[in-house]
């Protein structure tokens, strides 16, 4: 048994526990901080759809090491077998006994494969895991197939068609909602972002259930509840994930009956000293307070900011209040953004809202540098204007633009607020500051708050 001593450890090595290291060692730079992580190399997390086109090899979507190693932070590739919360212990599989101050545990998430579906041990059937011996494994087996199916068509599905579309494959994007990305958009983006794709080549089937993938040895055919199917030479699962438990499970740590970690706003778990962050913890939807199976890379990041940064003492500004659900994707030249709440989700959670949608370009004028038509969606509360959610389409500034409406909901903005903000607008780089989207939208929707 090998006795290590340390102050703080962090279980896992992906994007929270990568922060949540370093923001410990920032912090507390007199403190011994480990992380503990299953991977010698570690995925960058959203990058992997492209390591089959555009990166065209894993060893283009490392996380790197350089900040951990700079900062000091020790690295150790080993499984943890077990948390003994009393004595403050972890074991791990090559027999070590690692002693902790304060413990993170950051064990992120897992593919989701239905046992509805017959079939998924196949060969050639595949799942996206954060795995780099997978995925290596993954890209060469698809260079001998042709026909892919990739069932689940959320961000990873869209974005992985897309992508061996390019190179060549022939794509069908299978989705049981009746629009691709139908869980983060409203219809009419869905819609856009669903003809785009299937203008590029990918091949659509909206609206159907998969029951099985059959074959001889490996897939060969994928079977839906309606009877037909389709010839394949391979199948991804991308349906979802599930959050890695197990460990925390096993030790004793608080887990909800959705099947994640229980944290608080200071990313504590019930359990003394011990935090939690990623996927593996549980979440709260920033404006219905509702718990929600938001996976996302920010999220966790900053929820890895929070939990490091709450490790010794408390304080109400370091707390998490809830995720946004900021997501942005690109399709071609197009890319597609959502912050908070959708229209019909919060029609769904029993809100009375207003929307507005305006559509203008990103430039002024309109023929410099390349433009984009750039539409914006906003949605707010009718009786105090509150600014609960907003969708983006657009080019590259999209992805940014983005971002500003998950700090105006974060911030509490109101319409009123926006339509007081000032900006700054170059010809060159954003739309006109007469013809603002984001701005306009507003002025909309406070036109429509005026007629009350």
């Amino acid at each position: 048994m090998k006795k290590i001593d340390m102050d703080i450890v962090v279980i896992g090595g992906s994007a929270a526990g990568l922060v949540a290291a370093m923001t410990a060692k920032s912090n507390y730079p007199e403190k011994d901080v480990m992380v503990l992580r299953k991977e010698e190399k570690v995925m960058i997390p959203c990058g992997i759809p492209y390591i089959f086109g555009t990166l065209g090899t894993s060893d283009s979507n490392i996380l790197p090491d350089g900040g951990l190693v700079n900062l000091g932070v020790n690295i150790k590739v080993d499984t943890v077998e077990r948390i003994n919360k009393e004595e403050h212990t972890l074991e791990t599989e090559d027999g070590s006994v690692i002693s902790y101050e304060k413990l993170i545990v950051a064990t992120g998430s897992t593919p989701f494969v239905p046992k509805s579906i017959k079939g998924t041990d196949l060969e050639n059937v595949f799942t996206v895991p954060k795995n780099k011996v997978y995925l290596d494994t993954f890209y060469d087996k698809l260079k001998d197939c042709k026909k892919i199916a990739v069932v689940g068509a959320g961000f990873i599905g869209v974005e992985l068609s897309d992508e061996l579309n390019k190179i060549g494959k022939e794509v069908t994007l299978v989705e049981l909602q009746e629009t691709i990305l139908g869980n983060a958009f409203d219809d009419d983006t869905s819609l856009v972002a669903q003809d785009i794709l299937t203008n590029r080549g990918v091949k659509m089937l909206n609206g159907v259930a998969v029951t099985a993938i059959e074959g001889n040895g490996k897939a060969e055919k994928l079977v839906f509840k309606d009877g037909s199917s389709i010839d394949v030479d391979a199948v991804v699962l991308s349906i979802g994930y599930t959050s890695n438990v197990g460990l925390a499970k096993a030790s004793g740590i608080s887990v909800n009956s959705q099947g994640s970690i229980k944290v608080d706003a200071y990313m504590r778990t019930h359990q003394k000293d011990i935090f939690a962050c990623g996927d593996c913890a549980q979440k709260r939807d920033f404006i219905t307070g509702r718990i929600v199976p938001i996976m996302l890379a920010s999220t966790a990041c900053a929820e890895a900011r929070v939990a490091a940064l709450n490790l010794y003492d408390l304080a109400t500004i370091k707390t998490f209040n809830g995720t946004i659900s900021i997501y942005s994707t690109n399709i071609g030249e197009t890319t597609f953004g959502v912050a908070g709440l959708t229209e019909k989700r919060a029609k769904a959670e029993g809100f009375n809202i207003l929307s507005a949608t305006f559509k203008g370009i990103d430039r002024h004028p309109g023929k410099l540098n390349n433009p984009h038509y750039q539409s914006i969606k906003l949605v707010a509360n009718k009786a105090s204007g509150l600014i609960m959610g907003g969708e983006v389409i657009g080019g590259v500034s999209a992805g940014e633009l983005t971002n500003v409406l998950g700090f105006i909901i974060q911030n509490k903005m109101t319409i009123t607020d926006l339509l007081c903000s000032q900006i700054g607008t170059q010809p060159m780089l954003t739309a006109s500051p007469a013809a603002y989207p984001l701005i306009k939208a507003a002025e909309m929707i406070s036109r429509k708050m005026s007629r009350r």
